[in-house]
């Protein structure tokens, strides 16, 4: 598609320039599209990785705590759960990866659990212990997860930019310019024409 413009020497090397950074544009959005893709598939095996083995840890809690639930009366139960001297801070960051804030979580957890021992069953103290366990575990795959789904948007975003200047902007720039060079082409044989004539008329006289 040919850009609408006057076929001047001026707009020529305008176009030349634009042509020449727009090149310059796509060849790091290119590389920028690759790096991000190898990140990506890091990131995504990381994630299937840790999800598989929180997975299976929550498998283990949970049975656990049917284990529990079989032995232990509803009310008890209920009274056990119900206060709790434990807690939890989470401290987070950003940082800045390939144009994008991306968040990093910290999580600190302290106290004791709000029932007794005599009050429990082994396997509700295994629950619990892996449940605790599990909570920086569980911050941590969020936080790749989210990682994920940035780094997936800013690949789409930046593959369409490639696409763009590969497929529209570089082929309209390249044919506006043989359109323009064509023209003033045309308009120097004309001239040259016209010089030659003027030429032998003055000749002739």
């Amino acid at each position: 598609m040919i850009l609408r413009c006057n076929p001047n020497r001026i707009e020529l090397l305008e176009l030349r320039r634009r042509l020449q950074l727009a090149r310059r544009g796509h060849k790091l959005l290119k590389d920028k599209q690759e790096e991000l893709m190898r990140r990506f598939m890091a990131l995504v095996g990381d994630s299937r990785k840790q999800r598989e083995q929180v997975e299976e840890e929550l498998q283990k809690a949970y049975r656990s705590f049917f284990s529990a639930r079989l032995e232990i009366y509803q009310p008890e139960m209920e009274e056990a759960l119900k206060f709790t001297q434990r807690h939890v801070e989470l401290k987070t960051r950003v940082e800045p990866v390939m144009n994008l804030r991306v968040p990093h979580f910290q999580v600190e957890t302290g106290g004791d659990f709000g029932y007794g021992f005599l009050d429990s069953t082994g396997d509700l103290d295994r629950c619990m212990k892996i449940l605790t366990a599990l909570m920086p575990r569980l911050v941590q795959m969020a936080q790749v997860e989210k990682h994920v789904s940035m780094l997936a948007d800013e690949l789409e975003r930046t593959r369409r930019r490639v696409n763009a200047l590969e497929h529209i902007l570089i082929p309209s720039l390249e044919e506006t310019i043989r359109y323009i060079s064509d023209k003033l082409s045309e308009l120097e044989r004309g001239n040259i024409t016209r010089l030659m004539k003027v030429k032998d008329i003055v000749r002739k006289h």
